[in-house]
C-alpha cells in the first residue's frame, strides 16, 4: 500500500469545519498583519511553552534572523552551531556578515556535542545556538552552564521541536535567552504557509525584537534601530490557534508510532544494519522526543530510498551535506576530518514516515519493505 512521507490533508480534514471557520473569521474581520488572532495565538503560546513572552514572526528562518539581529552580531562575530542541521542555522549566522563557528554532532542524539561547543569558544564568540534536531532536546544544561561562564547568549533553534522536555520537565525555547520556532507545514505544529515564533524570558528583549519584526519601528514611523518585515499574518495565526490544542495528541501518536517502528524493527532482527534513533525517556515527562521525524542510519541509503519510492513509501535525507562540505563555506576552511560523526550521518541517516494519521498496517510496510531490502542486500 502507498505510505506517503506526510500527509497534511488527512489533519485538515479531521479539523476543517474549525479551521474553515477561522479563515472566514480572519477574511471578515479584514486584519490581514498581526492583530487579535496573532496576539492570542502569543497568549496561548506562551502559556503552553511556559515562557514569558511569546512573539509571532514570519518563518522559523527569520526569527533566528532576528535573534541574530537583537544581540547586534555582524562582521568579527563567531557564533558556534551544529555542522549537521538545516541550512538556515547557518544561513541566518553568515546573513548578518558573523562567522559559523562549526562543531561535530552527538552520535546518538545528532545535537550539538557539550566538549567541541567548549574548546570552540574564542573571545569573538557572540552565541552558541543549540539545535533541537529532529524533535529531541539538546542538552541544555551543559549549554547553558558554558554560556553563563563566558558570559554567551545562548539561542535555541527549536524549529523542529515545540513541546519537546527536557529531563527537568522544561519545554525547549523557554530555556535560552532565546528560543526560535518554525511553523512550516510539515512541522508538528505547522501552519498553512510559513511562520514561525521567537521566545524569551527578558523582557527587554522582548521589547527589542517586537521592534525588529516591525522595521525597528517605535513609534511608527520612528526607528531608533534596523528591523526588517518580519510579521506573522492573522490567517496563519488563526489556523494555528485551531491546531495547538491538538498538539499534545499529536506528539502522543508520534511517540506510539515511533514505539511500534522501534519494536518492529528490533523484532526484525536486522542487527547492525540498521541503527535506530535515540529515544530518551525521562520519568513523568512525557514528551522527551516528539519525533518530528523517525530517523534511521543504514547502509546502501540511497539505493534503500530508491527501493522504498519504486514501493510507494516516501522517505527524506535530513540532511545529505553538512555545513562544512557546502560550497558557500568554503571559504571558512574547515577540515573534513573534523566531522566524523556528521559525515557519517550525511551518508546513512533516512527519515521514514512518522505523522501522527500513520495506520499500523502502513507502519507494517515500511519495516517490512526496509527490512526485505536490506536482507536481499546482506545475501
Amino acid at each position: 500500500m502507498p505510505v506517503p512521507l506526510l500527509d497534511l490533508k488527512l489533519q485538515y480534514h479531521a479539523l476543517k469545519p474549525e479551521i474553515d471557520a477561522a479563515l472566514i473569521r480572519v477574511a471578515e474581520s479584514q486584519v490581514s498583519i498581526l492583530g487579535p488572532e496573532v496576539e492570542a495565538l502569543e497568549r496561548e503560546l506562551e502559556e503552553y511553552l511556559e515562557v514569558k513572552h511569546a512573539i509571532g514572526v514570519s518563518s522559523g528562518t527569520d526569527a533566528l534572523l532576528m535573534a541574530m539581529m537583537a544581540y547586534d552580531i555582524g562582521p568579527g562575530d563567531e557564533v558556534i552551531i551544529p555542522t549537521f542541521s538545516f541550512f538556515a542555522t547557518a544561513g541566518c549566522v553568515a546573513r548578518v556578515g558573523a562567522t559559523p563557528v562549526l562543531v561535530d554532532v552527538d552520535a546518538h542524539t545528532f545535537n550539538l556535542c557539550p566538549t567541541q561547543v567548549r574548546q570552540k569558544v574564542t573571545p569573538r564568540t557572540k552565541a552558541i545556538i543549540p539545535v533541537h534536531l529532529f524533535g529531541c532536546a539538546a542538552d541544555m544544561d551543559a549549554m547553558m552552564a558554558i554560556g553563563a561562564e563566558f558570559g554567551i547568549p545562548i539561542i535555541e533553534d527549536a524549529a523542529q521541536a515545540i513541546g519537546t522536555q527536557t529531563p527537568s520537565g522544561r519545554r525547549v525555547g523557554s530555556i535560552g535567552h532565546i528560543g526560535c520556532f518554525s511553523f512550516y507545514p510539515t512541522k508538528n505544529l505547522g501552519a498553512m504557509g510559513d511562520g514561525g515564533l521567537v521566545t524569551t524570558n527578558d523582557d527587554a528583549l522582548a521589547t527589542k525584537l517586537r521592534q525588529i519584526r516591525n522595521h525597528g519601528m517605535e513609534p511608527r514611523y520612528y526607528h531608533k534601530i534596523m528591523g526588517g518585515n518580519f510579521r506573522l499574518d492573522a490567517l496563519q495565526g488563526a489556523v494555528l490557534r485551531v491546531k495547538l490544542p491538538h498538539l499534545p495528541q499529536w506528539h502522543a501518536a508520534r511517540r506510539r508510532n515511533a514505539a511500534l517502528y522501534t519494536r518492529l524493527f528490533t523484532a526484525a532482527d536486522l542487527g547492525t544494519s540498521i541503527v535506530l534513533p535515540a529515544a530518551p525517556q525521562a520519568e513523568g515527562i512525557p514528551d522527551a522526543h516528539i519525533f518530528n521525524q523517525y530517523t534511521v542510519q543504514v547502509p546502501n541509503r540511497d539505493a534503500l530510498r530508491e527501493y522504498l519510492q519504486k514501493q510507494g513509501i516516501g522517505s527524506e535525507i535530513y540532511y545529505p551535506v553538512p555545513f562544512h562540505r557546502q560550497e558557500c563555506f568554503s571559504h571558512l576552511g574547515h577540515r573534513d576530518e573534523d566531522y566524523p560523526v556528521s559525515n557519517h550521518l550525511a551518508q546513512s541517516v533516512l527519515s521514514v514516515p512518522i505523522y501522527p494519521e500513520l495506520t499500523e498496517a502502513q507502519i507494517r510496510e515500511v519495516v517490512d519493505a526496509v527490512a526485505t531490502f536490506i536482507r536481499s542486500t546482506a545475501a
